[in-house]
């Protein structure tokens, strides 16, 4: 390989542009998100979830019928089929939630006919049966671990207010409705991360939805992906109190050891989405009169961006949002994946729009000439 070619590797594939898109795009140097021509501050806080899913979807934000229509066909779109039902019941109790919805999406894949002669309109309705339904079996192995039995879906409620009906066994306040809603939207879409990347290359092997789904959850999985916000709530419940941030945070610099929801790989100022979620667990703070997981991250934040100029990401202030509303902790990463279904699944049928094999070159790095010896000469 000549010398060219092997300068021309980029580790991590850091700077190397994999697909066009015109869903969302991640502006590093600016702090910006935008979602199909909207800012991330445009939808946050003023939009539904519902209406950023129809964003993403179909190209625009929905009027009245078209959001009503779609929340219905959502809502009609819940309902697992009995085998799946059955196999979460049987599921271990002490999986992590995130390989129990991993399975169960890749079994619902046996459940529907074979993808090989869908047409771009039946995979879309696959998309909507999957943003109806990740949610359904992230609560429901929720409860089977418990073993408290497993409610129907009310038709009534919105996506969010939906899933924590079914985690909480009653219908949410309006504010944690909202709060819960907000997070999704957060969530929704963050261009070419790692599972997003996952879920186009695998359907571009036009392997089907299901599989391409299941792969976005299995890199989402990952502690440096969508684990991350467990990982920030353990650290806060690590350190124990303000008083002790900073000598934990100077020993962290000191060894070179990563502090959990601070830093980007593609932003190189402040997160966008950190400060809508940063006003949320205020609010939630100060309602509880509990302040403390708030007055712990916001001096971590304080001195990481004096000492390293590295800011919160949206991990950093979604675990203290999850943490008040009372969510346990290990499904934190399963509210990223409902969310994230939504972009997974647009990403999924864009790439399947002007399909073609993703496939990189690698650059080998290993030796050359070597000449066999028999087995018993080595």
């Amino acid at each position: 390989m000549s010398d060219t070619e092997k300068s021309a590797a980029s580790k991590g594939l850091e700077g190397v542009v994999a697909a066009t898109t015109k869903l969302s795009d991640v502006r590093g140097l600016d702090g910006e998100l935008i979602y199909c021509g909207y800012n991330i501050n445009e939808l946050a806080g003023k939009a539904t979830y519902e209406e950023v899913v129809h964003l993403l979807h179909r190209g625009k934000l929905p009027n009245s019928d078209e959001l009503a229509a779609l929340k219905a066909e959502l809502a009609a779109a819940r309902k697992l089929p009995n085998g799946v039902v059955e196999l979460i019941k049987q599921l271990p109790n002490d999986a992590s939630p995130m390989r129990a919805i991993r399975t169960v999406v890749s079994a619902l894949a046996c459940y529907e006919p074979p993808e090989a002669q869908d047409s771009l309109e039946d995979q879309a309705k696959r998309a909507i049966k999957l943003i109806a339904q990740v949610p359904v079996i992230t609560a429901y192995f929720h409860l089977a671990r418990q073993g408290k039995p497993l409610p129907e879906s009310d038709p009534a409620l919105g996506e969010a207010a939906n899933f924590l009906y079914l985690v909480d066994g009653e219908k949410p306040s309006e504010a944690k409705e909202k709060t819960i809603d907000m997070c999704y939207i957060l969530h929704a879409d963050h261009g070419m991360n790692a599972s997003t990347f996952s879920a186009r290359v695998t359907i571009a092997t036009l392997s089907g939805m299901y599989s391409a789904i299941t792969s976005a959850i299995g890199t989402l999985k990952g502690p440096l992906h969508g684990g991350a916000n467990e990982g920030v709530i353990k650290m806060l419940q690590e350190i124990g109190s303000v008083e002790k941030v900073d000598e934990f945070v100077a020993d962290c610099l000191k060894n070179k050891k990563k502090i959990m929801g601070i830093g980007h790989r593609v932003y190189k100022v402040l997160d966008p989405r950190a400060p809508h979620l940063q006003a949320m667990a205020k609010k939630l703070s100060g309602e509880l009169g509990d302040t403390k997981w708030l007055d712990m991250s916001e001096r971590i934040q304080e001195i990481m961006v004096t000492e390293k100029n590295l800011y919160p990401n949206v991990d950093f202030y979604s675990a203290t949002v999850y943490y008040s509303l009372g969510i346990p902790t290990d499904l934190f990463t399963p509210i990223f994946a409902i969310a994230r279904t939504s972009g997974w699944t647009a990403h999924v049928l864009e790439q399947l729009a002007d399909n073609r094999l993703i496939r990189p070159k690698s650059l080998y790095d290993g030796p050359d000439d070597l000449k066999y010896t028999p087995v018993g000469e080595r």
